[in-house]
C-alpha cells in the first residue's frame, strides 16, 4: 500500500460540509466514490487535515489516502481530476511516508474571511464573500485582533457544540487587509476550534462598528463564555487557505 498526499479546492457552496454523512453532498463522499471508481469498487477512505462546514470554501485542504494502485503521481493528479466534479480539484498529489498523517501532524492552518463592503451586493460573488454595507473602523478592528494574538482559552470563540475539551490555540497573525471595496481577515494559527475563526469575524465586526471596543476583546477571552462574543458570521465567506506540516 503507497500513502498518497494531496492537495485539493473546493467551492463549498453546494456541499454539506467536508465530512460524510447520510443525506447530504459532501466532499469527503465525492471523492470517496472517485477513489472507488478508480479501485474497481474498492472502499477508500481519505483523512482530512479538519472538517469545513457547509458553504466554507477551500484553497488548500490537504488529504491523505493509501492505495494498493502502482499509479504514477502525475497520472493520479490527471484521473482524480477527470472524474471529480467540477466544484473539486486536485492541485497535487504525492507519495509520503506510510506514517504521515493529514490531520494529526499539521503544524499550522491559514483560513481567510472576505468580506464585500460596497453599497450594493454583488450577485457573482454572494456565495464567496460576506456582504456587509456598513462603515467599519479597521484600525479599532486592528487592535482588538491584537489581543487574541498568542495562546489563550478560545472558549468564548467557539460554538457551544464544540466536543473538545482543550481549547487552549495559539493564533501566530492576524491581519486584516484593506483591498479596495473588499476586506480581507487573514488567520495563522497552530489549530482552531470549531466556528472560531467565523465567531472572531463577526466580533470584530462589533469593535469596527463601535458596538464593543477594542479591550472588550480581552474582557471576553477570559470570561469563557460563548455568550459575550459576536455572532457567527456566514460560512460562504470563510477559505481554508493552506495548511503547514
Amino acid at each position: 500500500m503507497k500513502r498518497l498526499k494531496c492537495t485539493i479546492e473546493y467551492d463549498g457552496t453546494n456541499f454539506s460540509g467536508f465530512q460524510i454523512q447520510p443525506n447530504g453532498r459532501t466532499i469527503q463522499g465525492d471523492f470517496e466514490k472517485v477513489l472507488k471508481t478508480i479501485h474497481k469498487g474498492m472502499d477508500i477512505r481519505i483523512y482530512s487535515s479538519g472538517r469545513t462546514d457547509a458553504g466554507v470554501h477551500a484553497r488548500g485542504q490537504v488529504i491523505h489516502f493509501d492505495s494498493p494502485l502502482v499509479i504514477p503521481t502525475e497520472r493520479w493528479e490527471r484521473a482524480l481530476n477527470a472524474l471529480l466534479p467540477n466544484d473539486i480539484a486536485v492541485k497535487t498529489v504525492e507519495e509520503v511516508d506510510p506514517d504521515f498523517h493529514a490531520r494529526f501532524q499539521v503544524r499550522k492552518k491559514e483560513y481567510r474571511y472576505f468580506l464585500l463592503t460596497q453599497k450594493t451586493r454583488d450577485v457573482f460573488s454572494r456565495n464567496y464573500s460576506y456582504h456587509f454595507p456598513y462603515p467599519l473602523d479597521l484600525e479599532r478592528m486592528r487592535a482588538g485582533a491584537g489581543y487574541l494574538t498568542g495562546t489563550h482559552d478560545f472558549t468564548s470563540f467557539c460554538s457551544a457544540k464544540t466536543e473538545i475539551e482543550d481549547k487552549i490555540r495559539t493564533i501566530e497573525e492576524i491581519d486584516i487587509i484593506e483591498d479596495g471595496q473588499k476586506i480581507v481577515f487573514r488567520f495563522i494559527g497552530n489549530g482552531f476550534l470549531y466556528n472560531m475563526v467565523r465567531i472572531i469575524v463577526g466580533t470584530l465586526l462589533q469593535v469596527g462598528q463601535g458596538k464593543l471596543e477594542p479591550i472588550d476583546i480581552k474582557f471576553i477571552l477570559e470570561k469563557k463564555d460563548r455568550t459575550l462574543a459576536g455572532e457567527t458570521a456566514p460560512p460562504h465567506g470563510l477559505y481554508l487557505w493552506q495548511v503547514w506540516y
